[in-house]
């Protein structure tokens, strides 16, 4: 089973052709779709894509990057939004919050303080967490072991294998797409070959880190089916079993996910 457990469908760059490029990975077997929300301004936008798609699926959170423009109120608007709807199955996971040590100039308190309330949401309200970990493995580690959520996934993973392991002890999958397909990728293809079968989800992040075969293009769920093979190939496998195995992992993580055991899910209706 194909899922993009990672995909910001409401970015502006799909603006002009969003329908188009739900039906093209739809029509590529792509069975869910996973939009994460990057602050409050966008979480009606993500709502509103799992109401008129049956194969989206939203998470709501407030991203590491935007953590310095959010108003300190953002958070109580976030409980409000997970409470409002708790019992929408759509709603997978708290995301995308987390930790970004890349990007000069963030506010690291101001995001360890954000990170550590969306955490204490995803605990109160029973929901996983969709993970930004770039560049602050350890540091996410560290949040987690003293919140203990319910799992989730680290996405875009590129840590060690030692890091790798001890996500992996607390309830998380790690998250594969299109840097996976760029040979000079060692880190991150050995950890592909090298850690459990039940250790990975695929997702594409689209719009950004498009694969190989794209490169500098805006990337799309739609590619999900070549970042497969890739994997597939890496791992030694043959297609289905891959897919058996990274669908699994993403239904087990995100069981709100359900509905798509059976494949695509209910028809969407017409667009």
């Amino acid at each position: 089973m194909l899922i993009d457990t990672h995909c910001h469908l409401d970015a502006t760059e799909f603006d002009l052709d969003r329908n188009a490029v739900v039906d093209a990975a739809r029509r590529a077997g792509v069975a869910a779709i996973v939009v994460p929300a990057v602050e409050v301004a966008n979480f009606g936008a993500v709502v509103q894509l799992a109401r008129s798609r049956s194969s989206c699926f939203y998470a709501l959170g407030i991203h590491p990057m935007y953590v310095d423009r959010a108003e300190d109120r953002a958070l109580e608007q976030l409980a409000a939004e997970l409470d409002r709807r708790r019992d929408d199955p759509a709603l997978v996971a708290v995301g995308e919050i987390g930790l970004d040590f890349f990007v000069d100039g963030l506010d690291r308190v101001r995001q360890e303080r954000f990170f550590d309330a969306q955490l204490s949401l995803a605990r109160a309200f029973d929901l996983p967490v969709i993970l930004h970990v770039r560049r602050s493995q350890d540091t996410v580690l560290k949040h987690l072991r003293r919140a203990r959520v319910r799992g989730g996934i680290a996405h875009a993973f590129n840590g060690s294998i030692q890091q790798a392991e001890a996500f992996l002890s607390l309830g998380f999958v790690l998250g594969f797409g299109g840097a996976m397909t760029f040979e000079r990728a060692l880190r991150i293809r050995s950890l592909v070959r090298d850690l459990p079968a039940s250790a990975h989800v695929l997702e594409t992040d689209a719009p950004d880190i498009a694969p190989r075969w794209i490169h500098r293009q805006r990337n799309d769920p739609a590619q999900l089916p070549g970042i497969a093979q890739v994997f597939a190939a890496l791992r030694g496998l043959p297609l289905d079993q891959a897919l058996s195995a990274t669908g699994g992992n993403a239904l087990r993580v995100l069981p709100r996910m359900a509905r798509v055991q059976s494949g695509h899910g209910p028809a969407d209706p017409a667009t």
